[in-house]
């Protein structure tokens, strides 16, 4: 027996997701089957029963769930419920319109007891109570959950770039993986399919209700032609009969209905992703003791008011007014114990050493006061681990491990203010404040925000510091908004991209060199520091890195110094011949896997008149009007090929390239400029605006 019963259940364990998969055909073909197929009374009951349990299961998985893709099959059965709903009104029509003149029992238990006990036998009653359900059915919850869920379906379709950015900017600062990246992402595609659900699924319950109300004047009709003509009873026999059938069978079916259209507002107007919707309203409405207090006066003073019923209004004010008092004195003790924290050690005032003399860091992030909260993990703060994971992100993708952040307060900078210094030389600050977030306005939304104006710290982008109840908001109307936290990082993030060259110290490149050592020890023994010196090795580092090349291919940077050493020790030299070996990878870190390149190039004669003036060393220097003339008209050409998505890049002999790119770094940092010798073979060009400095 044990055996047969272990069998049974291994065998249901291993089919079980096949009869998931085959559950929901075959529901839609037992509701399909109720419209066609005659039910006997006690099946009707069993039916109408189901009914009123999945509408009741339903609302409470609305009520308890944390965000709306936790409910993400909602439109699926909002779409079978309603469609059950119809066909027990079908199944239901055609046993009262059949056995209507044999009693009120005719159509089942269920519709008998909506049609005796609720209106106590009146039918007059019952559509009075079936047109008030009506009215707030179908004008007041499902109206308004048809208009939340039109407007959410265009917020979340509008904010959905600004979400991707979100999720792009945290990867970007190592603050997540690829994996989470692409879950995110997922969410946020997710999220966008079931707003758009939503606003078609809510019509389901619309035109349920208009179907209701049809169904029942049908019912009234028809229930009258019949009785009086096929069975003929009286109209007052028939009234009896058939129209309080009608309405109890209609009354069995607007009850689970507006459960239902109960469910499908609190899934679209839920807001927040921490607690269920009883948490949230009851931790948002109780928690001020003053709200509470000034209303429990207020029913008091009801209460005294002759006329009133004074027992009522009295009690309730004195359990509200109760309800203040404890919890004014819970939040009084909460703020005593945090005033109780023990004070701070006294500074030791021993005599000055050695010790007392600090290095100075080479990467430093100083918080005001306010921003501590953000490094300390038992208020929540995730800062270093942040910080953390941008490091990580930055190895991973320029090739070298930058030195460690050492973070320390700062009482001279603003409360929320923060400060990055490289060397112990400032290279960037900004303010942060920890509970609100920053959201950025990517470029052309026009939506207003209830904020403080200010510019992205990272990019230069305009922003605005919000509350968090305007984060969803913000979202929705396109803006990528982020915490404090990750403010920092992404800042943090960009200048170490910026300053990659001043952050390999000489202490990186020998931990680099060790690296090296243990993946490819004979490769590195021959190169350096016997052929290169280990000064010319952290240089020619430096020049790839001062122009944005990431030298994570270290083992082409090692074999093209062993080819070349020996021809020369010029650095800049060297530099240049490791960027033609790089090229492919220059390439396509500048314009992704394509193989047509787009070019700013140079007007011939100007060109001509550069190759003269930069080319030949012993030549003339470059004329300063047409220098400056050249560098502002690319830095202009530089914004308008980025204005239209594509990556600029100037094209230039190989001859000035070095020059050209240090003359343009100041104006233009994020133009790129290539030489004839580092475009592939593999790749074609396609000259796009041309630079024509000397005309102007």
């Amino acid at each position: 027996m044990n055996a047969r019963i272990a069998s049974a259940r291994s065998w249901l364990g291993a089919n079980t997701a096949q009869l998931q998969g085959i559950a929901a055909p075959i529901l839609v073909v037992a509701i399909l089957a109720l419209m066609v197929l005659p039910m006997p009374s006690w099946m009707l009951d069993t039916f109408f029963t189901l009914n009123i349990a999945v509408a009741l299961m339903v609302m409470m998985v609305a009520a308890y769930m944390l965000k709306p893709l936790d409910f993400a099959a909602f439109p699926a059965v909002l779409l079978l419920t309603t469609l059950m709903r119809l066909s027990l009104n079908v199944a239901s029509t055609r046993v009262v319109l059949l056995e209507g003149h044999t009693g009120p029992s005719a159509a089942g238990a269920v519709i008998e007891a909506f049609g005796h006990f609720l209106i106590g036998g009146n039918f007059a009653v019952g559509l009075i109570v079936f047109a008030i359900l009506v009215v707030i059915n179908f004008v007041v919850v499902t109206k308004g959950a048809e208009r939340i869920a039109e407007v959410g379906a265009r917020f979340t379709l509008d904010a959905m770039p600004g979400k991707q950015m979100a999720v792009d900017a945290d990867l970007n600062a190592g603050l997540i993986d690829e994996k989470e990246a692409k879950r995110r992402r997922a969410e946020v595609q997710e999220e966008a399919n079931f707003f758009g659900s939503m606003d078609g699924a809510s019509k389901f319950v619309r035109g349920d209700a208009i179907a209701g109300i049809l169904i029942l004047l049908i019912n009234i009709v028809g229930g009258f032609v019949i009785g009086m003509l096929q069975h003929g009873l009286s109209a007052g026999q028939a009234a009896d009969s058939y129209i309080l059938l009608a309405v109890g069978d209609a009354l069995v079916a607007q009850i689970p209905g507006l459960l239902i259209s109960v469910a499908a507002a609190m899934v679209v107007s839920r807001v927040g992703k921490d607690t269920d919707m009883g948490g949230q309203i009851v931790g948002q409405l109780f928690t001020s003791p003053r709200v509470l207090g000034v209303t429990a006066g207020i029913l008091v003073l009801l209460g005294l008011i002759p006329g009133m019923p004074h027992a009522v209004f009295l009690l309730i004010g004195a359990l509200v007014g109760y309800a203040a008092w404890v919890l004014a004195r819970r939040n009084a003790a909460a703020a005593k114990a945090a005033a109780a924290a023990p004070p701070p050690a006294p500074a030791g005032d021993g005599e000055a050493s050695w010790d007392d003399l600090q290095p100075v860091d080479l990467l430093g992030l100083e918080l005001g006061y306010r921003l501590i909260t953000l490094v300390d993990k038992h208020r929540q703060g995730d800062l270093l681990t942040r910080i953390k994971g941008v490091r990580r992100k930055f190895a991973q993708e320029v090739g070298f491990l930058p030195p460690a952040v050492h973070v320390r307060d700062n009482l001279e900078l603003k409360p929320s203010g923060y400060r990055i210094t490289l060397r112990g030389v400032v290279v960037g600050e900004g303010e942060a404040f920890p509970g609100q977030f920053l959201a950025i306005n990517p470029g052309g939304i026009t939506t207003p925000l209830i904020g403080t104006a200010t510019t992205d710290p990272a990019f230069g982008l305009p922003a605005h510091w919000i509350d968090a109840r305007q984060k969803e908001a913000a979202q929705m109307a396109g803006f990528t908004v982020v915490d404090s936290e990750t403010v920092l990082a992404t800042h943090l993030s960009h200048l170490m991209q910026v300053q990659a060259a001043r952050l390999l110290s000489r202490t990186e490149t020998q931990q680099l060199v060790e690296h090296i050592t243990r993946l490819a020890p004979k490769l590195i023994e021959e190169v350096v520091p016997k052929m290169v010196p280990i000064a010319t090795f952290q240089k020619v580092l430096q020049l790839l890195l001062e122009e944005s090349v990431h030298i994570r291919d270290i083992r082409t940077i090692v074999e093209t110094l062993a080819e070349h050493a020996a021809a020369t020790t010029d650095p800049a030299e060297l530099a240049r011949r490791v960027r033609v070996a790089l090229s492919p990878a220059i390439v396509q870190q500048i314009y992704g896997p394509v193989r047509e390149l787009s070019v700013i190039a140079i007007e011939p004669g100007l060109e001509r008149l550069l190759v003269q003036a930069l080319g030949n060393p012993n030549g003339a220097a470059l004329d300063p009007g047409v220098a400056d003339i050249l560098s502002r008209t690319a830095a202009e050409v530089a914004l308008q090929q980025e204005e239209q998505g594509l990556p600029a890049c100037l094209l230039v002999p190989d001859a000035i390239r070095g020059a050209i790119a240090r003359l343009v770094r100041r104006v233009a940092p994020r133009l790129q400029v290539l030489a004839h010798s580092e475009i592939p073979e593999t790749h074609t060009i396609r000259i796009g605006p041309i630079l024509r400095g000397a005309a102007a």
